[in-house]
C-alpha cells in the first residue's frame, strides 16, 4: 500500500515489506540517519522506520513531546535534514515510515509550544483554546510546576514581561503586568501550583499521568488538519510510505480519527500502537494492523516451557511470601492508578454524572476501570467488556450496586459524553496500573512481564502459536511484527535468555534462593525481579543496572516511589547491586550461571528472531538488535548503536564467512540479513502460512512453517532437547524438492529431512527453492 514517489525520485520504493526502527534524536540526527541508508539496504530492509520528526521539546531524546506541528525538529536537522535523508534513502532504494503523535503535545517548556503559550496568555479567548482537552469550567488552568512548599510562589520573578520560576517561563496576559510577581500571577489565566497537585487537581487531560504532555482534541477537524498538515503533505508528495500512529487509545474517538486519517492518506501503510490483551481482537479499523505487541508475546512465549509454571509459582510464593493472584494484584494496582495517579481525570468523569453522589460516582467509575479486562472498549464490541467489568465490580463492591448501575447505564450510550471519555480513563488505568506498576511487582517469571504480554499465561505451545499466526495471516497479513521496541521492558535477547530458566526451574530456585539469602533486601518480591533481570542481562555495566533498579523499584511503588523515594530502601537496593560486582563469590556465581545458560539463550534468540522475521506480517528490527542486545527499559534501550561494527560484520558475511554462534553475535546478523533479503527479493515465497510438523522423539522441540515456498525452522527448549538425547531420528517433511538453507548454503532434496542434519550448524534454518534469485538473496 505504499505511495508512488513523485517525479524526481530516483527509485520507486514499492510496498512496505520490512522496516528498521531508528530512534532519530538530537544525538543521532537526520544526517546520521541518512548515513545508514546503504547499510540498511544491504541488510535487506525495505523501509526506514523513524521516531517522530516534528519539532519536540528542546533536548527531547524520544520526540513524542511534539511542541510545533508545523516544522521538522530543528535539533534533528530541520526540513533541509529531512530532504537529505529522503535523497539518501531513495538513492539506496529505501522508503520511509514515520511515527506520529496525535494524542498529546509537549508543554514542559511553554515558550517552545506556540499554541500552548497562546492559551496561557489568552485563556479561553485564545484561538488555540479548543486544541487542548481542557476543562475550562473549573477555573484557571492549573500548572503543577512548583516545589511542594507553601512559600514556593515567593520565588516567582517578573522578567522581560514574563513570569519566571527558576528555569520555567510563562506569559503575562495583556494589561496584567503591574504589581508584584504574586499579584501578576493571580491575574493570569493559569495558576502555578505544587507538582503534587497534578495527579489530583489538574484541569487538562494528560498522556497517562505525565503533566508535561497535554491531550489534544484531534476529534475536531480543525485541530486534525492543523496538527497533521506536514505529515499529510509528505504523504501526498510520495515522501513517506507508511505511518505509525502512537497511542490511539488516548483519543476520544479512535475509529473516527483513523477513518479521517485513512481518507486523507489512502495509499499509506498504516499501523497503530494498539496493545491487545491476551485473546483480544483488533477492531475493524481502516488500518493495516497493530505495531505487533501481540506477535511479540506469541513469539517469545513459544520459547518458554509451559510445564514449568507450577515450579515458578511455588518458588515465587516461597521467596516473596506472595499469596495473591495476578488478577487480584492487577485489580489493586489499577484501582490505585485510577484513584491516585489519575484522580484528576476521575474527578472530571464523576462530574459528568451529577445524578450520582460525587464520591459514589468516583468509586463506581474507579471500580469499573479497575475491572476492565482490556485497555478500552470500542462500540459495538465494547459492550461485552463493560458488562464483564460491571459484574466484577459488583462482586468486589456490592455496596456500590446503585452507583454502578447508574453510571453503567450512561456508559452504554455511545452519545453520552461520559461514555466517550471513560475509555480514555480505562486505557490510562491499564497502562499505569499494569505495565508500569504490576509488571514490576509480579516477579514470578519476568520474561513474561512485557508490553502486550500476560504474566498469567505461562508460555505458548506450538499448536496455539500456529493457530494465532494462521488467523493473523487471514485477517491482518500486513500488520507489523516486532520483538523489541523503545517501549519494551527488556530486549528480545534478555527475554530469550530468561526463557532458559523455564527449562531448569530447580537449578534456578537453588541459585536465586542462595543469592537472596547472601544479599538480603527488605522487599523480596523486588529482589526476585532484580536477580532475574541481572541474569538475563549479564554482563551489564554497573551504572546501567543501578539506573534500572532505581526506575523499576519506583515504578513498583512498593518500597519506594517516584513521588516519595525511600532513601533507606534505595541504599539497600543499590548495595545489593554493588555486591553483584564487588563480592567475589557472588560475582563469580552470577557470572558462571549466566555463562551456563547463555548458549541456550542464543539458541532462543536466533529462533525467535527467525520466527518473527519470517511469520506473516511486516517485520521490524529495532535499532541494533541485529546483533545481541541486552537492553533494559528506556532510556537504556535508546543507547547509541555501533553501526561501524555491524557494517564490518555484514561485509564479512557477504564475503562467505560462516560465523559461529558466539558472543560476537554475527550469527544473529546472518539470520536477520538473509531473512530480510529473502522477504525483499522474493515476496512470492511469503504469501501463505502452513505449519510443518516434525516427526520423531524430539518433535516438540521444533517449530516450523511454510510461508508459501520459504520454510522457517527453529529450535525450542534447547536444554531439554540436549538432556533427552538431541534430535535423534526426528525428521521434517519438506514441501518441495531442492531447497537451500540460506544460513549455511547447504542444499537439501525434498521429502523427509533429518533435523539433526538440518540444524547441525545453527539451531535455525531458512529454506527456499534453489534458484539463482534465492542464491542472490543469500
Amino acid at each position: 500500500m505504499a505511495a508512488t514517489p513523485q517525479p524526481g525520485s530516483s527509485t520507486p520504493t514499492g510496498p512496505v515489506r520490512t522496516t528498521y526502527r531508528v530512534q532519530v534524536r538530537p544525538g543521532f540526527d537526520l544526517d546520521a540517519t541518512a548515513g545508514l541508508a546503504g547499510y540498511l539496504a544491504d541488510l535487506g530492509v525495505s523501509h526506514l522506520y523513524s521516531a517522530p520528526l516534528l519539532t519536540a521539546t528542546p533536548g527531547s531524546a524520544h520526540g513524542y513531546d511534539v511542541v510545533d506541528h508545523r516544522a521538522v525538529n530543528p535539533e534533528l536537522g530541520g526540513e533541509a535534514g529531512r530532504q537529505r535523508l529522503l535523497r539518501a534513502l531513495r538513492a539506496a532504494g529505501l522508503g520511509l515510515v514515520v511515527d506520529i503523535v496525535p494524542n498529546h503535545a509537549g508543554v514542559a517548556v511553554p515558550a517552545a509550544n506556540p499554541a500552548w503559550w497562546d492559551v496561557l496568555a489568552r485563556g479561553r479567548s485564545s484561538a488555540y483554546a479548543d486544541w487542548f482537552d481542557i476543562d475550562w469550567d473549573r477555573g484557571r488552568l492549573l500548572l503543577p510546576v512548583l516545589a511542594d512548599a507553601p512559600d514556593a510562589l515567593d520565588e516567582l520573578k517578573l522578567v522581560d514581561g514574563e513570569l519566571r520560576y527558576h528555569e520555567h517561563r510563562f506569559p503575562v496576559a495583556d494589561g496584567t503586568g503591574d504589581g508584584s510577581p504574586r499579584e501578576v500571577h493571580d491575574r493570569q489565566h493559569y495558576e502555578l501550583v505544587s507538582w503534587r497537585r497534578g495527579d489530583t487537581e489538574l484541569t487538562y487531560r494528560r498522556f497517562f499521568a505525565v503533566s508535561d504532555l497535554a491531550g489534544l482534541r484531534v476529534e475536531d477537524p480543525a485541530v486534525f488538519a492543523a496538527t497533521h498538515e506536514q505529515i499529510l503533505r509528505w504523504a501526498a508528495a510520495g515522501e513517506v510510505d507508511g505511518i505509525r500512529v502512537d497511542h490511539p487509545d488516548g483519543l476520544r474517538d479512535p475509529a473516527g480519527y483513523l477513518a479521517r486519517l485513512r481518507a486523507a492518506a489512502p495509499d499509506q501503510w498504516l499501523v497503530v500502537e494498539k496493545i491487545l490483551e491476551y485473546g483480544e481482537e483488533l477492531p475493524d479499523w481502516p488500518v493495516d494492523g497493530t505495531t505487533g505487541y501481540e506477535a511479540l508475546a506469541a513469539v517469545s512465549g513459544l520459547f518458554v516451557e509451559p510445564d514449568a509454571e507450577g515450579d515458578f509459582t511455588a518458588l515465587d510464593t516461597r521467596l516473596a511470601g506472595r499469596h495473591t493472584s495476578w488478577e487480584d494484584l492487577t485489580h489493586a494496582t489499577k484501582l490505585a492508578a485510577a484513584t491516585r495517579l489519575l484522580a484528576a481525570e476521575l474527578t472530571r468523569l464523576a462530574a459528568l454524572a451529577p445524578d450520582v453522589p460525587s464520591e459514589a460516582a468516583r468509586a463506581a467509575l474507579a471500580e469499573l476501570a479497575a475491572a476492565f479486562a482490556v485497555y478500552r472498549g470500542y462500540p459495538p464490541h465494547g459492550a461485552r467488556h463493560l458488562a464483564a467489568a460491571r459484574a466484577e465490580a459488583g462482586r468486589r463492591r456490592p455496596d456500590l450496586a446503585g452507583a454502578l448501575d447508574a453510571v453503567t447505564r450512561r456508559l452504554r450510550d455511545p452519545d453520552d459524553e461520559l461514555a466517550q471519555r471513560f475509555p480514555q480513563l480505562t486505557g490510562a488505568v491499564m497502562a499505569k496500573g499494569v505495565e508500569d506498576t504490576a509488571f514490576y511487582r509480579w516477579s514470578r517469571f519476568v520474561a513474561l512481564n512485557e508490553v502486550g504480554g500476560s504474566p498469567a499465561h505461562f508460555g505458548v505451545p506450538p499448536a496455539e502459536f500456529h493457530r494465532f499466526v494462521a488467523a493473523r495471516q487471514v485477517r491482518w497479513p500486513a500488520a507489523m511484527t516486532t520483538l523489541s521496541t523503545h517501549d519494551t521492558k527488556r530486549s528480545e535477547d534478555v527475554r530469550a535468555r530468561l526463557a532458559v530458566l523455564s527449562e531448569l526451574p530447580e537449578q534456578w530456585a537453588q541459585r536465586v534462593t542462595g543469592w537472596m539469602s547472601a544479599a538480603e533486601l527488605p522487599d523480596p518480591a523486588f529482589a526476585h525481579l532484580l536477580w532475574q533481570t541481572a541474569v538475563g542481562a549479564w554482563p551489564i555495566e554497573r551504572e546501567r543496572l543501578h539506573a534500572y533498579v532505581e526506575k523499576a523499584a519506583r515504578e513498583a511503588s512498593t518500597s519506594t516511589s517516584w513521588a516519595d523515594p525511600d532513601p533507606a530502601f534505595e541504599r539497600a537496593m543499590h548495595a545489593v547491586v554493588d555486591r553483584m560486582y564487588d563480592d567475589p563469590r557472588l560475582h563469580a556465581e552470577l557470572t558462571a550461571f549466566a555463562d551456563e545458560i547463555t548458549p541456550a539463550g542464543w539458541s532462543n534468540s536466533l529462533g525467535q528472531k527467525l520466527v518473527q522475521l519470517a511469520m506473516p506480517g511486516v517485520p521490524d528490527v529495532y535499532q541494533g538488535t541485529e546483533l545481541w542486545d541486552n537492553s533494559l527499559v528506556d532510556p537504556d534501550n535508546r543507547r547509541p548503536v555501533d553501526f561501524v561494527v555491524r557494517r564490518e560484520l555484514l561485509t564479512r558475511l557477504d564475503g562467505g564467512w560462516q560465523p559461529p554462534v558466539d558472543a560476537v553475535g554475527a550469527a544473529k546478523l546472518l539470520v536477520v540479513s538473509r531473512t530480510l533479503r529473502l522477504r525483499r527479493d522474493r515476496p512470492d515465497l511469503f504469501t501463505g502460512y502452513r505449519p510443518v510438523p516434525a516427526h520423531g522423539p524430539a518433535g516438540r522441540h521444533a517449530v516450523a512453517f511454510d510461508r508459501g515456498g520459504a520454510v522457517a525452522v527453529a529450535t525450542r527448549l534447547p536444554l531439554r532437547l540436549a538432556q533427552s538425547g538431541g534430535w535423534r531420528d526426528t525428521v521434517l517433511s519438506l514441501p518441495v524438492n531442492n531447497v537451500t538453507d540460506l544460513f549455511t548454503g547447504r542444499v537439501y532434496s525434498g521429502g523427509e529431512t533429518s533435523l539433526a542434519d538440518l540444524l547441525a550448524t545453527y539451531p535455525v534454518a531458512l529454506l527456499a527453492p534453489t534458484n539463482e534469485s534465492v542464491e542472490a538473496a543469500s
